[in-house]
């Protein structure tokens, strides 16, 4: 670019610049201390442009040496930084090339490694998918096999005598009885409901029932033979004892026993008369003073709060005793009565006709059995339940699943 404007000066502006050191220095520095008008510049343009190029060059006058070599070193320099310049750029557009081509292999890796993974994924996908809808048309074959299976089952039991349905309710009148005798120890209904499955089973009039009744049979002379305890009637007698508590009479205050005092008699003898006189004295005297030696602790009487204490803990133990009764716990059952009873021996008056009824239904009460032996098991129950299950639950297929390997 440098070198193209150097040279491309005209011989015109060459001349000008050569004709500046010439003799004619006076003109010179009187045109140029004159300001030049614009129809000079153009007269001068004019000028230049019709003076032709190819003008020997004996008409232009030589330029200084000194001007040539600095021109020269300029242009050099000129060049070399251009030079530089298109060096380094190109450098620098090659190595963003060159990093623009390795990410674009990067990503085209990464692309190509997406592809195959998301392939594989497909691969995986359409496999298990079809496991899946195999193990469903396996287990909608099946279903349609049961289906019919029960359609078939149930076209058989339409067939059936209705008196075939009496063995599924003796079956439940069995367990039914199980559950009242041994949550509810309840021997009565327990009795009730085998003999009832007893009569269902006779209706039906089949001899292959006949170990079902005779096991059956067995049940019910067992729970016949357990003692008849009536809880009902011991509860109400212990809670009428427990309304009578607060109309017993307290005992005064109470004195341990005096000494047994041994009585003096009057000999038949003469030779006796001393100990006889003294003796009659002594008579004589205790009709008039009494002393009598008692050895322990008098107790004094209640006050109203602790008669009111006494009555609440008679009536604990007696309730104490009517929850033994539910539970048949003897043993618990007889230290609340008895506990009761020695609580109204001492603080009560004895000879109250409602102490001694009171103390003597406790002695009654304790003497009740609470507590009786109940069978472990019905032997009629596992058989009865066996037989529905031969007879119509066999005849039901269930519906069978596989297990999806997936």
């Amino acid at each position: 670019m440098t070198d193209k404007k150097t040279n491309n000066d005209t011989p015109a502006e060459n001349g000008a610049a050569d004709a500046k050191p010439t003799n004619k220095q006076g003109q010179a520095s009187a045109n140029t201390g004159k300001p030049q008008t614009s129809a000079q510049k153009e007269a001068e343009k004019k000028t230049a442009n019709t003076t032709p190029k190819s003008a020997p060059a004996a008409d232009k006058p030589a330029p200084a040496p000194a001007e040539k070599k600095s021109g020269s070193k300029t242009g050099a320099i000129a060049i070399a930084l251009v030079i530089a310049l298109g060096a380094g750029l190109y450098y620098h557009g090659h190595q963003q090339t060159q990093t623009q081509n390795a990410q674009m292999a990067a990503l085209q890796q990464q692309l190509t490694s997406m592809k195959a993974t998301l392939a594989a994924s497909q691969q995986e996908t359409l496999g298990k998918v079809e496991q899946s809808l195999h193990g469903t048309d396996v287990s909608i074959t099946q279903q349609e096999k049961s289906i019919q299976g029960l359609q078939l089952a149930l076209a058989e039991m339409k067939g059936r005598r209705p008196n075939d349905w009496l063995l599924a309710e003796a079956d439940y009148l069995v367990k039914m009885a199980g559950r009242k005798l041994w949550l509810e120890h309840d021997v009565v209904s327990a009795t009730v409901l085998l003999e009832s499955a007893d009569n269902r089973i006779a209706e039906l009039n089949d001899p292959s029932l006949t170990p079902v009744r005779k096991a059956m049979n067995t049940d019910i002379t067992a729970l016949k033979s357990v003692a008849r305890i009536d809880r009902d009637g011991l509860v109400l007698r212990l809670t009428s004892l427990q309304e009578q508590v607060a109309k017993l009479p307290l005992a005064n205050a109470i004195m341990p026993e005096a000494e047994a005092v041994e009585e003096t008699t009057v000999s038949t003898s003469v030779d006796d008369w001393k100990t006889n006189l003294m003796t009659s004295l002594q008579n004589f005297s205790d009709h008039f003073i009494t002393y009598r030696k008692r050895d322990g602790s008098v107790i004094p009487l209640l006050s109203p709060k602790q008669d009111f204490y006494l009555q609440e803990n008679i009536k604990s133990k007696l309730e104490t005793a009517i929850k033994a009764v539910y539970r048949e716990e003897g043993e618990l059952y007889s230290k609340s009565l008895t506990m009761a009873k020695d609580w109204a021996q001492q603080f009560y008056n004895q000879d109250a006709p409602e102490t001694q009824s009171f103390i003597k239904t406790l002695d009654q009460l304790a003497g009740e059995g609470i507590e009786a032996s109940y069978p472990t098991r019905l032997q009629s129950q596992p058989l009865i339940t066996d037989l529905i299950s031969e007879r119509l639950r066999n005849q039901v297929k269930p519906i069978s699943t596989e297990e999806n390997p997936a």
